[in-house]
């Protein structure tokens, strides 16, 4: 049975030590001189170890229990919780000042806050997790390529290719940081090109056929749900841009008179436009009276000081009963390049500019924000009202000749 608070004051030392046994691993260890000691035991390399937990009532049997809930989360990603907590502590002491660890979060401090929060949050939940168990303590200078290698490897083990590419892609970081601060001479990242299997290219699920389209735009339109996780979804179509664009938008970028919203693109931090049609502008006129007093167009449910969850607009999809292979976030994106190519009848490149993709000229020179921008706000303005019409039933041209 699991011990409770009681168990453990009502129990009386002996001439030798008690075990009080908790669940999953965790103990009390009751000394003759009355002190009582937590303990957890664990399997790792085919080896049984232990690990103090502290002292009760210090710690307390909930405290407890979380550390336990820690360290097993160590071990079922292959990491051994005592050579972590020696980690940290090395990390902490004057002479981990330059390992792995602290230039990291050194590095992470420096630049987290030009980035997008959630981007930010899973770089770091990255490092923790995946390197920090088992480099985080090193002197960066003294980590070799192999070394890093079989580390970002027990990533790509468990099937996490693309995590795994990207987390040498944020080392590679860590150590030009290192080198710019006159803690190392170069960015051993650099040899392991090549060396982790190509990630597969996967396409994110969208609906393109237009039948298909006119039942997910009504099944929007209909959304019990939050009224701001409505507007959303209804805005998403119209303007097709990245999730975390859309979820993260600000009123002061939004020109409701002028109708455009102007913002910086996250994945390549360039200015971007997007005209905004007749039908986004109601919706955002329409949210602004309950959201407009605040700094996001779509506030998270339990605070205005932060933008809605990336996982707002995908819940709502999953309860209108839109499933995960069928439609995805970024699935407007590709509902909008196909249809406005294929049935609308667009030229590629005013698309592409829309999709705040790279164009180039003929010289090889990136276009600007303004390029085209006559031409993409009578697109936009059509795709809306082609919108409108597939919602309310008009005679729908399949793609491909698909009926």
């Amino acid at each position: 049975m699991a011990l409770t608070d009681t168990a453990i004051r009502n129990a009386k030392p002996a001439q030798k030590p008690i075990k009080l046994t908790d669940e999953r691993g965790l103990y009390l260890l009751l000394k003759p001189n009355g002190s009582r000691w937590w303990r957890f035991d664990y399997r790792y390399g085919g080896k049984r170890k232990t690990l103090s937990m502290g002292v009760y009532p210090d710690v307390s049997l909930k405290d407890a229990r979380n550390r336990r809930d820690e360290a097993r989360k160590l071990l079922a990603f292959d990491a051994d919780p005592g050579e972590n907590r020696k980690a940290v502590k090395a990390a902490k002491s004057e002479q981990g000042a330059n390992s792995f660890e602290v230039i990291t979060r050194e590095w992470y401090t420096k630049y987290s806050g030009t980035w997008n929060a959630s981007h930010g949050e899973r770089i770091i939940r990255r490092f923790e997790r995946d390197l920090f168990p088992w480099i985080g303590s090193k002197p960066i200078a003294e980590i070799a390529a192999p070394e890093l290698l079989a580390t970002v490897r027990r990533i790509e083990s468990r099937g996490a290719v693309e995590t795994a590419h990207r987390a040498l892609g944020n080392c590679g970081q860590v150590f030009r940081y290192a080198i710019a601060t006159g803690r190392a001479t170069r960015d051993i990242s650099a040899d392991l090109r090549g060396a982790l299997p190509p990630v597969k290219g996967e396409h994110f699920a969208a609906i393109t056929e237009p039948k298909q389209v006119a039942s997910l735009l009504r099944a929007m339109d209909d959304y019990t749900g939050s009224h701001v996780v409505r507007c959303a979804l209804r805005l998403a179509p119209l303007v097709f841009v990245r999730p975390g664009e859309l979820r993260t938008a600000e009123w002061k970028d939004i020109d409701i008179d002028g109708a455009e919203w102007r913002y910086t693109v996250t994945k390549t931090n360039t200015p971007h436009i997007v005209p905004l049609a007749r039908q986004a502008v109601e919706i955002l006129t329409e949210l602004q009276a309950l959201t407009g007093s605040g700094r996001f167009v779509f506030p998270g449910a339990r605070t205005n000081g932060r933008p809605m969850s990336d996982n707002a607009i995908l819940a709502a999809m999953r309860r209108m009963g839109i499933d995960k292979e069928e439609m995805s976030g970024h699935g407007f994106r590709a509902m909008a390049r196909t249809i406005l190519d294929e049935v609308l009848g667009f030229r590629p490149d005013f698309i592409e500019h829309q999709l705040a993709h790279a164009v180039k000229d003929p010289n090889g020179r990136a276009y600007n924000r303004t390029a085209h921008l006559p031409e993409r706000r009578k697109m936009m303005q059509q795709w809306a009202d082609y919108l409108d019409k597939l919602k309310a039933g008009a005679e729908i041209v399949p793609l491909h000749g698909v009926a």
